[in-house]
């Protein structure tokens, strides 16, 4: 059974070694990025803890619009209190954990706290094979994304709550 908690700073080379596992180099968070994020959106940077071991986790900012920019990937300021969109910047289930719906469960958890939270909704950038596991989960497909992170084509993904 997964207990899903905030992240902690101590969580820290845990999470660097899954993201530079579950991503490719260009894609992946850097460790200041992840720092920030620690830092400044620990109320929407879930961890999925599996007997003291980190088993995924999921976490991004509030933003005030329904599509992720570049900028969110590097730079995080502190999160809204009520309000926005969540933009999930990462979803990564260790090795040992994959297949297992653990993602799934991380998206449900997700929802829930922006549910609490009084959010519009919670919005995210895909590769185009991942739409479909996506849209299990009642994402809708927003088509291309300006983004370029990673030097990748990007998919935006909303889910609205409201």
């Amino acid at each position: 059974m997964y207990h899903f908690r905030n992240v902690a700073m101590s969580d820290l080379n845990t999470i660097l070694k899954i993201e530079n596992h579950g991503f490719s180099p260009e894609e992946a968070a850097s460790k200041e990025a992840l720092i920030n994020r620690i830092n400044f959106i620990k109320d929407t940077f879930i961890v999925a803890d599996y007997h003291g071991d980190i088993a995924g986790y999921i976490n991004g900012p509030v933003i005030n619009q329904p599509f992720i920019t570049d900028d969110l990937f590097d730079e995080s300021i502190k999160n809204a209190i009520h309000g926005g969109y969540i933009a999930i910047l990462g979803l990564v289930v260790a090795e040992n954990y994959r297949k297992q719906g653990l993602a799934g469960k991380l998206l449900n958890h997700l929802e829930h706290l922006a549910i609490e939270q009084e959010r519009q909704g919670i919005t995210l950038t895909c590769k185009a094979s991942l739409i479909s596991f996506y849209e299990q989960y009642g994402y809708i497909n927003h088509g291309v994304s300006e983004s370029q992170h990673g030097g990748m084509q990007w998919f935006n993904l909303v889910k609205h709550l409201d």
